[in-house]
């Protein structure tokens, strides 16, 4: 049997369904899918779609440039699809940087004064580190999909009766 491996985009997904064995019951289990919550969402909306106590695994429809964010603490973005840049300044402005009490990622209104750290170039697969108190910008020239692992903060977008399925 030939068996052909299909990456799913926001464009080609398959909903999915969950398989009930034994005497388990569907009505305990909610399932999204990562690519429809993307499809769905304005651009760099931060649709939180997994969470474990205060941590978050968002969902966010790259396309074009996003504002700037900074963070307390690390977070991570696995590019699920398309390509992105993701820019980085450390800030010399304190107000630029959110107190170490503070979670998830904080939205900034504009570029923050500092140092460039450089920029990291990422496609379907790479899996990119968000150093805590660095201010962070994506850049992309296509639709993408990407998954961030944060904590949950002001910029966490939770819609759950919109997005999941039992």
């Amino acid at each position: 049997m030939d068996v052909k491996t299909i990456f799913a985009s926001i464009d080609t997904h398959t909903k999915g369904g969950v398989e009930i064995t034994g005497k388990d019951q569907a009505s305990r289990y909610l399932f999204s899918n990562m690519f429809e919550v993307a499809s769905n969402a304005q651009p760099w909306e931060r649709i939180v779609i997994a969470k474990n106590l205060e941590f978050t695994i968002e969902v966010t429809r790259a396309e074009g440039i996003s504002s700037w964010y900074t963070c307390a603490h690390d977070e991570t973005a696995l590019l699920m699809q398309g390509a992105t840049e993701i820019h980085f300044i450390k800030p010399t402005d304190a107000n630029y940087i959110p107190s170490d009490d503070k979670e998830g990622a904080v939205k900034l209104a504009n570029e923050p004064a500092g140092e460039r750290m450089g920029h990291i170039v990422a496609s379907r697969g790479h899996l990119t580190l968000m150093p805590a108190g660095s201010a962070y910008q994506f850049r992309t020239s296509s639709l993408g999909v990407i998954l961030i692992q944060s904590a949950l903060g002001d910029e966490s977008i939770e819609k759950w009766a919109e997005i999941c399925q039992h």
